[in-house]
């Protein structure tokens, strides 16, 4: 299996993680790639995670408050 790129995928950052001193992940979605992309704020250069979206929104569905 191919590993996903997401080098020229944008990255976001949760509104409440603002102003915190950049201590949050940044996340990359892309139609494209059936994966989702996961990195730290602080060392981006470090590389990231592929997640794959079934995993990505099981854990959201974990972490929402109902």
């Amino acid at each position: 299996m191919a590993t996903p790129n997401f080098t020229r995928a944008t990255w976001i950052t949760s509104s409440y993680s603002a102003g915190n001193g950049g201590n949050c992940v940044e996340v990359a979605l892309t139609a494209r790639v059936p994966s989702v992309g996961v990195r730290d704020s602080k060392d981006r250069d470090a590389g990231y995670l592929a997640v794959p979206s079934s995993a990505w929104r099981a854990f959201l569905r974990g972490v929402t408050p109902s």
